[in-house]
Order: structure tokens, then sequence, then C-alpha cells
């Protein structure tokens, strides 16, 4: 396979199932697997995974299931013969802690968990798909093309990043997600403006209209500890747009840790907007 973020020796024959969940990352991920001649299968959830896609797989090939039955994507995970199995794209939030309706499986699961959040909730859900014996991928699987990567990767559009403005984004940037409270900050000359939390980074963007700050500067970085199979950090052409509506205009992405949705687009509407982006380690 041409992508880095498989474990060595995977059976590249068998299939891989991509979990599906909201927006564009799982049909990009659908995409790029197809394009390397992987034998892909879907798992998708009602009310969440774009309908285009379910309609692009045949009937034996793809399930649809709904948020919340653990039991039924274990079934479903069976019946494709799935060897490996990725996650990409969101589930609606709020359904993580009401609106969804847990089969038996999850309630057992749910009840082994000190702390109910993305992460235990994902990591539990990994852990019993492995029991199974299908291998959980790394979330950034046959994307490599779309991987932030270092240095400028659009012009000086909304003005220059120095390195200092950069450091001092990333070391916030870092202390939040070492917090666990989200993956975004935006900065500018050296000041706290908004950190993303439970709103999403799309809503913190906005915000950031009514502070009236200047020169801001988005930083988005993984995870300290970041468990790659889910949640990975996403950067798409709404993104960009609510960058615009908040008057953010220079973004930094850490370089392979950050999957731009899908990057020639986000190159292209960046330069649209006015917007730098620059990739960092």
């Amino acid at each position: 396979m041409a992508t880095r973020w498989v474990p060595q020796g995977f059976d590249a024959t068998r299939p891989v199932a991509i979990i599906a969940g909201r927006g564009r990352y799982p049909a990009l991920m659908v995409e790029q697997a197809r394009a390397q001649g992987i034998p892909v299968r879907l798992i998708a959830f009602k009310d969440e995974t774009e309908p285009s896609l379910l309609a692009s797989f045949p009937a034996d090939q793809c399930r649809e299931i709904e948020v919340g039955k653990l039991g039924d994507m274990l079934a479903a995970l069976k019946d494709l013969g799935a060897k490996g199995a990725v996650m990409a794209g969101q589930i609606t939030p709020r359904k993580l802690f009401s609106g969804m309706v847990p089969d038996l499986k999850l309630l057992a699961l749910l009840a082994t968990l000190p702390e109910r959040n993305a992460e235990t909730i994902f990591g539990g859900v990994s852990a019993e798909i492995e029991k199974m014996g299908v291998r959980m991928l790394d979330a950034r699987v046959f994307l490599d093309d779309h991987l932030a990567t270092e240095g400028k990767m659009t012009g000086w559009l909304g003005g220059s990043i120095d390195a200092d403005e950069i450091d001092f984004g990333v070391k916030m940037a870092r202390e939040m997600t070492r917090l666990d409270i989200g993956q975004s900050v935006v900065v500018a000359k050296g000041t706290v403006i908004a950190v993303e939390a439970f709103e999403g980074t799309d809503n913190m963007l906005r915000r950031c209209a009514a502070t009236g700050g200047k020169e801001m500067l988005l930083v988005k970085a993984a995870k300290h500890g970041q468990d790659w199979r889910f949640d990975v950090p996403c950067f798409g052409v709404l993104t960009l747009e609510s960058m615009a509506a908040g008057g953010v205009r220079k973004a930094a992405l850490e370089v392979d840790g950050v999957i731009l949705i899908d990057k020639p687009a986000v190159i292209q509407r960046a330069g649209e907007l006015g917007i730098t982006l620059v990739g960092f380690r």
C-alpha cells in the first residue's frame, strides 16, 4: 500500500472497513483507498454518513447502523469480512451525551469507563473491535498526500508568520491538548484570543470576530499522546470559511498531525480568501 500509516505485515488483500461519520473525510478516504487498489467496505451511521457515500457501495459491501449500536457494528464488521477498520468523520458531538439509545453491548462498555468523553468511548469501541481480530488502523491511512507539510503551503497571502509567533501559539496549543481541552487555539502578539473546547474549531473561529483581535493566528495540533486511531485533527474548506468570518487570516498546522480535507481544494480556497497556511513540527 502507498501509505506510511499501516502496521508492518498488514494484509492489503483483505477488506478494510471505513466506519464513516459526517463530512467529506470518509469519502476522501474511500477514494484514496480505492485508488490504491484496497478492497474497501463501509459501515455508515443513519443521519450522519453522507447518503451519496453509502450509495457508492454495492449492497453486499456496506451496512447502515444507528449510532450507539455497538453490537450491530461488530456484526457488520464480521459480515463484511473486514481484516482492518478505520474511523473517519465525526459523530454529532451531542449524540455522545444525549439523543443516543445505546444497545446492551455499548451500555456494558460505558459502565467500565471512569470518564465518558470521545477519547474513552472511541478507545473502548476500538478495543472491542480488535478483540474480534480486526486491526484498527491509523486514521491517516491512505491520506498521505492530504497531510500538513512543513513550511509554506500557500504564499504569504494573509501576512507572514514569524518564528516567535508560531512558537507561542504551539506552546499554548500543546498545553490545551495536554489538558484534553481542545486541539486549536487562536493567538495574536503573545496573547491567547480563543481556545477550542466542546464547541469545535469552527464555532471558536467565528467568535473571534467579536474580540477585535488583529494579526490573529490559528494553531492546530494533535493531542498530547494522540491515539491516531481516532479524533485526528482535520482542517477543511469550512474551517477556512470560519477563519474568514472570524477575521483570522493565518494558520499553522502540525506536520503529519493535521489532515487537510481535501488538500488541493483547501489550498485553492485559501488562495481565494487570502489566508496563509504553514506547517510546523
